[in-house]
């Protein structure tokens, strides 16, 4: 597995270079054989990623320099959500705004039992742009997500979870080593099979349920006739843990 800390003191604020180097570090994830999963986490206690750099948006007067950084932000996340391979978040503080976002981004999402979460911009008089308002509509549904994003208001782990926005939450000290346990169960499978889970997932995500189980089917059928399908099958019927060589 991959580790990617986003380290930008004090909070963690995402910038263009924040940004880029966030970019770099995906494609680097994706591109390695070698990693099956990816874990991205914030340096520090204090913060996941507290949102955008504030002193980005202070140089955003005008509408064609806010569509080059929206669409810098809108194209490092959908790296994360289009990726072959899971990324995980490690929540382990505030998550707001463009952090909350990043999150969103990611598959699955571990929280720190006293970290909060939020969509604030609507507090500055803008919205969220990073994929806040559709990646959060389409988990929580549109009445919660107008809720969410209308008032700004922040919101505990303990709600996220209710809200199904995050699949654990644990003690703060714990949310790494949580993620780590979850990303070392993905990788002993084999890589082919999560490229194809992955694959029909996004599609889950996006289209219509017909189109949907016909890529489902589709990448079935392409997985029967692999090594580690049959060394699947073969180690179920021997009762033994299978050993996948990603062939």
């Amino acid at each position: 597995m991959a580790i990617i800390t986003i380290d930008h003191a004090p909070v963690n604020a995402l910038n263009y270079q924040v940004l880029d180097e966030l970019a770099a570090a995906v494609e680097e994830v994706v591109a390695d054989s070698n990693v099956k999963a990816a874990i991205v986490t914030g340096a520090g206690q204090m913060a996941f990623v507290a949102g955008a750099d504030i002193n980005e948006f202070t140089k955003l007067t005008m509408p064609e320099s806010a569509k080059e950084f929206i669409a810098k932000g809108q194209s490092t996340f959908n790296k994360i959500e289009n990726s072959p391979k899971p990324f995980i978040a490690a929540i382990n503080g505030v998550a707001l705004g463009g952090g909350m976002e990043l999150a969103l981004a990611c598959h699955m999402r571990i929280a720190g039992d006293r970290v909060r979460l939020g969509q604030p911009e609507i507090n500055l008089g803008i919205i969220p742009g990073w994929g806040g308002t559709q990646r959060l509509t389409r988990i929580v549904g549109p009445a919660k997500a107008s809720e969410l994003i209308l008032t700004g208001d922040n919101f505990t782990a303990q709600e996220a979870y209710r809200l199904n926005l995050v699949n654990k939450v644990v003690p703060g000290g714990e949310v790494l080593k949580t993620a780590k346990d979850l990303a070392k169960k993905v990788v002993s499978k084999g890589a082919m099979a999560i490229a194809a889970a992955m694959d029909a997932i996004s599609k889950a995500r996006d289209a219509e349920l017909k189109a949907g189980l016909a890529v489902e089917a589709n990448n079935v059928v392409n997985l029967v006739s692999t090594e580690d399908a049959k060394e699947g099958i073969t180690a179920f019927l021997s009762k033994r843990q299978p050993v996948f060589k990603d062939k």
